[in-house]
């Protein structure tokens, strides 16, 4: 029998929560889901409205970094966030809120891309159009 999953959620341990929640947040635009603050510990969750897990191979990971960036560079694990404005001018904006530019804007066969890298150090590729149905 299948499992039925109803959300994919990544979860990533950090030093400097307050600095990421700006970052994620405030200037990429993801939406609070739910916060809270403990003796335990801090935490936020932040919805980016649909979520897919998608697997590749190492072969398949440096063609899409010769792709988007011209050399491979990404580790084993990079988020790739679909944006509604246009990719330069997104990409501007993460950068003025605390990314560093990994690769300007390009096009790439399955859509419009840059990559930048968080604050974090996670590799984030932007892009613009989705196989998957809205």
């Amino acid at each position: 029998m299948k499992t039925t999953v109803k959300e994919l959620r990544l979860i990533l341990t950090v030093d400097n929560l307050d600095e990421l929640i700006r970052f994620y947040r405030d200037t990429i635009g993801l939406e609070t889901s739910k916060e809270w603050h403990e003796d335990a510990g801090n935490g936020i969750i932040l919805d980016a409205g649909r979520a897919s897990l998608e697997l590749i191979d190492s072969k398949h990971a440096e063609r899409i970094d010769q792709i988007e960036v011209g050399k491979r560079v990404a580790g084993p694990v990079r988020l790739a966030l679909r944006v509604v404005e246009p990719i330069a001018a997104a990409t501007e904006t993460w950068i003025d809120g605390g990314a560093t530019s990994v690769a300007p804007p390009t096009t790439a066969p399955w859509s419009e891309v840059s990559r930048v890298q968080a604050p974090d150090g996670m590799q984030i590729t932007l892009f613009a159009t989705s196989t998957l149905v809205d």
